[in-house]
């Protein structure tokens, strides 16, 4: 898992409107690719060039705010579109109380950046080590490298997201503390060039998307409460 980017990338990233992951990135290719046009190598610098604009823009960060805020609400933690919905325990639970999936692939042309689903307290973060399967899999969400993120909303219900990498993705990066308030919709990590996440909401949620929505992260509606 990556460690999040420090407050000079944090400022120039939200700046130039990117992650502040992604500012040492695309800036170091950016910045070969200007050297290679000033020794004269006009192709490759100009190649170098498209590429960290490539970079640049697999980071974009742009601004979102809900349509309608409330507590009843579940918000999409990703951009992508919806490759599964169930029921099934929590990860790592062979039984128990059963939650409702709603697993969100990213592929790399989606913004990456990853927001809390609902407001509440941060109970747990952990990260676990595993392989790189295509994410869209639905074996991803057990052997993949995966961060588990358990939040508490204001009623003390659990929602659990669980960012997992993929076959391009290498890097998970999350923000976040045990103890940490967070905010609906706000800015939470992010996985580098695609992925998977998985939402955990409660049973007594009702899902309202189906595989193959597009959906957007802080934004897109996936759960409600009935009235």
């Amino acid at each position: 898992m990556a460690v999040p980017a420090g407050d000079f990338a944090r400022r120039v990233g939200g700046t130039i409107g990117i992650a502040a992951e992604g500012v040492t990135m695309s800036a170091a290719v950016l910045a070969a690719g200007v050297l290679a046009l000033a020794l004269g190598w006009d192709w490759t610098g100009f190649v170098v060039i498209l590429c960290g604009l490539a970079v640049a823009a697999f980071f974009r960060d742009p601004e979102r705010s809900p349509a309608t805020a409330s507590e009843r609400l579940v918000l999409s933690g990703a951009d992508g579109t919806v490759s599964d919905v169930a029921e099934m325990p929590l990860p790592g639970s062979a039984a128990g109380e059963r939650y409702h999936r709603v697993s969100v692939f990213m592929s790399p042309l989606n913004v990456h950046v990853n927001r809390a689903p609902v407001g509440g307290e941060i109970m747990s973060v952990r990260h676990t080590a595993g392989a790189f399967h295509a994410a869209f899999r639905d074996y991803a969400s057990e052997q993949n490298e995966r961060n588990l993120i358990v939040l508490s909303d204001s009623r003390g219900r659990q929602h659990v997201m669980v960012q997992i990498a993929g076959y391009l993705a290498r890097r998970i990066v999350c923000r976040l503390n045990p103890h940490d308030q967070v905010r609906c919709g706000e800015r939470i990590g992010l996985i580098m060039f695609g992925s998977r996440v998985d939402h955990f909401i409660p049973s007594d949620y009702r899902v309202v998307v189906k595989i193959g929505a597009r959906v957007r992260a802080g934004e897109s509606i996936i759960a409600e409460l009935p009235q």
